[in-house]
């Protein structure tokens, strides 16, 4: 069992297998050895797969896929960058739009809307793209924690705790996850101006263009968004809620189902379903505690240390490995590792330092999360060679200052 759960993520952090083909394959091992023994009963496999998570990420995913062609995006832009004085303005506010887009919609696709308005800014500026592409890439991963929808481990945090929309932002008399992820979100903003953004006095002129635009997408977009924060009086899951987005998104862009099938992102889908069978067959027979135990003696079984290395390991771990294995693995950990610290109200500081260090610390590096490499794909096909030391002087700075913030906080109003 151990061996296989290890295998698992090695093959799917080396990423020299597909994803979706390790978890898979590892899940039906680990059921061929535990369903005989009655170890695991296919009941508990249907249940140890989320499908909230699934609902939501499929449905979501869809509606972006629309309106990251809807002009919608590009228009917002333009009117931004008109009423911008300089270049370092400018870049700081596609950075902002950035950041915006990317607490709802999934963070390549906003990376994909933005590029060529950044690369057009620099054209116009003669500057080099490499900041203006590094520094949207890194302005999409600061806020993977923002909303329930930014990004995979979000939703699985979501399902896994039980919250709402509306939990994220407000949540047993406390400021949310979301609002704190916020908080960071701007801080690492503010850091990558005056660190590199101020310096940029050259005037922008963009020229005016006629955008096409559809505003269906964006209106079916904020109605899921409106029923997740209602969904506890709608009295239906929020996978339910996903479904029905997505449904509705293939029905009005059924002319582009093609480019929707070809566009979403199956390998982390069915990654995602097969890593739920994993852990939850790993932790049937207990390895998930011994980890967390392992984790709480680490912290020398103190909420304070545990929370500092359950932050700070999740940033260094996520400058290089992808971050929805990482969390799924993790998520569960920290809970148990609350209750291994003997309180079961810890679970939930201890689960937002994760995915805050794990969302927030793939940026250090241009492998650390897949908008980076995007981004950095963007460049060398351009012929700049991305130098993980050039990346460094970018990313370093405005991601220790969020991840800092970000943890002070969980500190000061959640331990």
């Amino acid at each position: 069992m151990l061996l296989v759960f290890v295998v698992c993520y090695g093959l799917a952090i080396s990423r020299k297998v597909k994803m979706a083909y390790v978890s898979i394959a590892s899940a039906i091992i680990l059921l061929l050895i535990l369903l005989p023994t009655n170890a695991m009963t296919p009941e508990q496999v249907v249940n140890a797969i989320r499908w909230d998570v699934l609902g939501i990420y499929w449905g979501f995913m869809m509606v972006s896929i629309l309106f990251s062609e809807s002009g919608v995006p590009k228009h917002l832009a333009r009117h931004v960058l008109h009423h911008t004085k300089n270049e370092g303005m400018a870049l700081l506010s596609l950075c902002a739009i950035t950041a915006f887009l990317s607490s709802f919609l999934e963070n390549v696709g906003v990376v994909l809307i933005m590029a060529p308005i950044a690369m057009e800014v620099a054209k116009r500026t003669k500057s080099s793209p490499f900041l203006y592409l590094c520094s949207i890439a890194i302005s999409s991963n600061m806020v993977t924690t923002v909303s329930m929808i930014a990004d995979p481990p979000a939703i699985i945090l979501a399902s896994e705790a039980g919250m709402s929309f509306l939990d994220f932002y407000w949540f047993q008399g406390r400021l949310g996850l979301g609002i704190i992820s916020a908080i960071a979100a701007i801080i690492g903003l503010i850091t990558l101006y005056l660190c590199h953004l101020r310096k940029m006095k050259t005037k922008v002129s963009i020229e005016e263009e006629k955008i096409e635009t559809n505003y269906l997408p964006t209106l079916v977009f904020l109605a899921g968004i409106f029923a997740l924060a209602l969904n506890s009086y709608l009295r239906v899951g929020p996978g339910f809620i996903g479904l029905i987005v997505g449904v509705v998104s293939v029905l009005i862009g059924f002319r582009n189902i093609p480019r929707m099938i070809k566009e979403f992102d199956w390998h982390s889908f069915f990654f995602v379903i097969g890593i739920f069978i994993v852990i939850g067959a790993v932790d049937r027979v207990g390895i998930l505690s011994d980890l967390a135990r392992g984790i709480g003696g680490l912290g020398s079984n103190n909420p304070v240390f545990t929370l500092a290395i359950l932050v700070w390991l999740s940033v260094a771990l996520s400058s290089f490995i992808d971050n929805v294995p990482y969390s799924v693995l993790m998520i569960p950990v920290a809970k148990n590792a609350a209750l291994a610290l003997g309180s079961a109200g810890l679970a939930y500081p201890l689960m937002y330092g994760t995915l805050l260090g794990t969302g927030i610390g793939g940026n250090i590096t241009p492998v650390g999360a897949t908008a980076n490499v995007f981004a950095a794909g963007l460049l060398e096909k351009r012929g700049y060679r991305v130098k993980i030391k050039d990346f460094l002087k970018i990313s370093l700075a405005p991601t220790i200052a969020a991840v800092l913030v970000g943890h002070l906080l969980l500190q000061l109003l959640w331990m």
